[in-house]
């Protein structure tokens, strides 16, 4: 029988004993797996909600609508205008004769406008718009869709730069020390002053609105809060016997703080990145929801709860938006915390 002094058992690695701790944690396992799923469905929101056809069969000829705008003339129509896929007209001519069209499951798109409701907008949940209308009449389900894929894209780019930054300053500030990190650490103040929601305001203000400029002027103070536990960690692990030795052995600086502390001071970087993503969502709902977010016209989360806050009547607004937003930061909280579990090294190991 094996046992653990055998040459042949080997040992599981320091990431596999963490995966497999983050794995026992059944709640925080599966938000994750829900999470990968919901933004792998928002990736391919084109397939699940549009309202061009994904394929068209029309007198013995192929089309395919979601990849490119064809006349209303190709389809037997009178004008050289795009076609209209909801036409009653249109949809007619393609479902006779032989003539067929593959829509998506949700016929509607971010910024489709139903001009043949049966219902004043904003209207309630119907079989034609299952979760109901805007106030633009625009389907709120496929406004949730797409909205959702813009939060979680934004708050994976907000997070990536905000990571990298907060690290290498971090780093740069704990690795040196003395006068490095007391020129860091008032420089840090005095940004940190700096009024971030009045500069957006302003900005909003001068430029035209845009999630590229959103971006950067949330990733200018977004760094700042990491960068501390960076610091920390790395004043901590230069002093211990393994940076000694390293140094002694006449090792540079850059293979020390990339091959021996940066890995060993990646503990809090890693748990704060669901929560990192969670400020970010809630930043940018927020934004939109103050009109200082997303261009109009962007499907967006927090112009949902607006429309929702002015239009009290129409529930399914407010309702099915906060039921998103909720579900998404409940997953990733979840998700946080048992990656902090999975890297405490106080917890039982595996």
């Amino acid at each position: 029988m094996s046992n653990l002094t055998d040459p042949a058992v080997k040992s599981p690695s320091p990431g596999k004993r963490a995966w497999l701790r983050f794995k026992r944690n059944r709640l925080g396992f599966w938000s994750l797996v829900v999470f990968c799923v919901l933004v792998l469905l928002s990736l391919f929101a084109e397939v699940i909600s549009n309202d061009r056809p994904l394929l068209v069969s029309y007198q013995g000829e192929f089309y395919v609508p979601v990849l490119k705008d064809y006349s209303e003339k190709t389809f037997g129509g009178d004008f050289e205008a795009n076609t209209d896929y909801l036409d009653p007209s249109i949809r007619e001519r393609l479902s006779t004769n032989g003539n067929w069209a593959l829509f998506a499951p949700n016929p509607y798109g971010p910024k489709t406008l139903n001009y043949f409701a049966k219902s004043p907008n904003p209207s309630g949940p119907t079989r034609e718009n299952w979760l109901g209308t805007d106030d633009r009449g625009r389907d709120l389900l496929a406004q949730l869709i797409y909205g959702f894929r813009v939060s979680v894209l934004f708050a994976l780019a907000l997070t990536t730069i905000g990571t990298v930054l907060g690290i290498v300053t971090g780093a740069i500030q704990g690795f040196f020390g003395g006068k490095t990190d007391l020129a860091f650490q008032r420089f840090i103040e005095i940004w940190g002053s700096m009024p971030e929601l009045y500069l957006l305001i302003i900005f909003s203000a001068v430029f035209a609105p845009s999630l590229a400029l959103l971006l950067v002027l949330l990733s200018l103070f977004g760094w700042m809060g990491l960068s501390d536990y960076v610091r920390a960690e790395f004043l901590r692990n230069r002093q211990l016997d393994y940076v000694r030795a390293a140094r002694s052995l006449g090792v540079g600086n850059w293979h020390i703080i990339t091959r021996h502390l940066l890995p060993n001071s990646m503990t809090p970087v890693v748990t704060f990145l669901p929560f990192r993503m969670s400020g970010a969502i809630l930043a940018l709902t927020s934004l939109d929801f103050l009109g200082l977010g997303v261009p109009p016209g962007t499907p967006s989360l927090g112009e949902l709860l607006s429309q929702g806050k002015n239009n009290i009547d129409a529930w399914w607004i407010s309702l099915f938006t906060f039921a998103v937003l909720v579900i998404t930061l409940l997953l990733l909280t979840f998700m946080g915390d048992a990656l902090r579990d999975a890297l405490d090294p106080r917890k039982a190991d595996v």
